[in-house]
């Protein structure tokens, strides 16, 4: 049992030490693909979505040194007809590329580490067949493989930390390219050495123009994860049934870490944050505790067309279309805002919807941490309407007409200059701009179907407030009095079943064409039920 070669089943052990969802469906994808052409994969996603855990689980199966059958009884692999066909039965090579960048005198020579540390202990394994000046670590695993007839499982944990970490080197990141190349460029020997290999990382294969560095490969990533979406994180019914187990909220759970969504998995769960709040007996946001704001905020402020009113749009709850094609899957290629977006899908910030091609902020955890982000520099307007929600939020519950009218047309003036002003979604996004730090209390639905059509907002109270549910209706070119109707005609408040307690009514109206430099534009009618 070495670092490198055959680690062993106790990184594995450790995991089922804690609370632990059982993703061991995703070894029998893996055993399908074993000497087969398919037999790459790169599954990529972003931190905190259970990347290291997944590595370390195929090398606990895999690992021919260890004996992992027990760790593994009554987990979904185990009813599967490949379970005891590929159970410890293969040399695994397990490379973690940021142990290697971390333990460095320099990152110009992780590449040369990885050869060299790889290749100290496959010598120590086989000595009878490497040679003693061999330093081609994909030579000595064919040595390997050809004297003694068996071969390899190859498993990569954060195979981009390097296009990540040297993102200005291209030399070395070539080297590393070369490295990959060497171990999995097809033909006999690959075949001959290699049963499967398995890449994980934030970011999909480096590309280069439209090809990826690295062709054989099969990619599943948060832009396409096809038949892995359910491995991305945690499902609908997996977080249900935690809650279940632990007495969390699961409404809660729900609006703070869902809202990634796939063709063939709608409901995809920040798996970290999910056993933070069980661990801890308290949802809040655990994103800021992996990642630093800033890290989100260098991305948004990047000075290219249009990139500025995209986020505005989502942070005011829109969808926008998105072309992910262009991206080149590393840090500094950008040719468009779109790049860009396309990035912030694959570090989480984002998600995608394949069918309809847009993007938008998943949930509230994420929002919190656009929120830190916009603070100061290009995003003052936006900072102060944030900032001054929770002061329209108080005056809209007092039922103070004058001042949500006031406030609104504030904001709507202050977002204007990246928005067109006349326009309802312009009208839209400032309103849940203004009412942004809502979500603290309420789960946010924008156009809920009810009654006979769809409220333009509905704020539904959480567990633990004792505010009252409100419903916000827009007109435009109307008047408040008109939004007030509607919502009792239309029986907007019907759909809120599940809620007792008070409703309040707010009617908006802007009109685009009051005359007077004086003259309001934005009115507001308040109706308490």
């Amino acid at each position: 049992m070495g670092i490198y070669l055959n680690p062993g089943n106790r990184g594995f052990q450790t995991i089922l030490n804690g609370i632990y969802v059982d993703k061991t469906g995703l070894i029998d994808f893996i055993n399908r693909t074993i000497n087969t052409p398919q037999k790459l994969t790169c599954f990529s996603r972003p931190r905190r979505f259970g990347k290291s855990f997944a590595a370390k689980m195929l090398c606990a199966y895999y690992d021919k040194s260890c004996d992992s059958r027990s760790l593994f009884e009554g987990l979904e692999i185990s009813k599967k007809d490949s379970f005891d066909m590929h159970l410890n039965k293969y040399d695994v090579i397990y490379l973690d590329i940021t142990r290697f960048i971390s333990t460095a005198v320099s990152v110009k020579d992780v590449v040369g580490n990885i050869q060299k540390n790889v290749m100290k202990e496959l010598k120590a394994e086989y000595p009878s067949y490497i040679k003693e000046q061999e330093d081609v670590l994909a030579d000595a695993l064919f040595a390997v493989s050809h004297k003694t007839g068996s071969q390899f499982i190859v498993i990569i944990d954060e195979c981009d930390a390097l296009f990540r970490e040297a993102k200005d080197n291209i030399t070395l990141q070539k080297e590393y390219i070369q490295l990959l190349r060497g171990l999995f460029k097809g033909g006999t020997a690959t075949d001959e050495t290699i049963a499967a290999a398995y890449m994980t990382g934030i970011l999909p294969i480096k590309k280069y123009g439209t090809e990826s560095a690295l062709t054989d490969f099969k990619e599943y990533s948060m832009i396409t994860p096809k038949r892995l979406a359910e491995y991305i994180g945690f499902t609908e019914a997996e977080v249900k049934q935690l809650c279940d187990e632990y007495q969390m909220n699961f409404d809660e759970m729900q609006s703070w870490y869902d809202g990634y969504s796939f063709s063939r998995m709608q409901h995809v769960y920040s798996p970290n944050s999910v056993i933070n709040a069980i661990q801890e007996e308290e949802i809040q946001n655990y994103w800021a505790q992996t990642e630093s704001f800033e890290s989100l905020k260098k991305y948004i402020e990047i000075n290219m067309d249009g990139l500025k009113d995209a986020i505005l749009l989502m942070l005011g709850g829109q969808r926008i279309q998105t072309d992910v094609n262009t991206f080149q899957n590393d840090i500094t290629s950008f040719e468009n805002k779109d790049d860009v977006i396309t990035l912030l899908i694959h570090l989480g910030y984002l998600a995608y919807d394949q069918k309809k091609k847009e993007v938008y902020i998943p949930n509230q955890e994420v929002a919190e941490a656009f929120r830190s982000s916009v603070k100061g520099g290009k995003w003052k307007p936006v900072e102060q309407a944030i900032n001054n929600a929770e002061r329209l939020l108080d005056a809209t519950l007092r039922g103070e007409s004058d001042t949500v009218a006031q406030a609104l047309e504030a904001v709507h003036e202050e977002c204007s200059s990246v928005l067109t002003y006349n326009d309802e979604n312009s009208l839209a996004c400032a309103i849940y701009i203004a009412y942004y730090t809502a979500k603290n209390y309420y789960k946010v639905i924008r156009e809920l179907p009810s009654g006979k059509g769809f409220a333009d907002y509905a704020f539904i109270p959480g567990r633990d407030t004792d505010k009252p549910a409100m419903i916000i209706e827009l007109k435009y070119d109307k008047d408040a009095d008109t939004a007030i109707r509607q919502i009792h005609e239309n029986r907007y408040d019907g759909d809120l079943k599940k809620y007792y307690g008070n409703l309040i009514l707010v009617g908006i109206n802007y009109d685009k064409d009051v005359k007077g430099t004086n003259a309001k534009r934005h009115s507001c009618e308040i109706e308490k039920i």
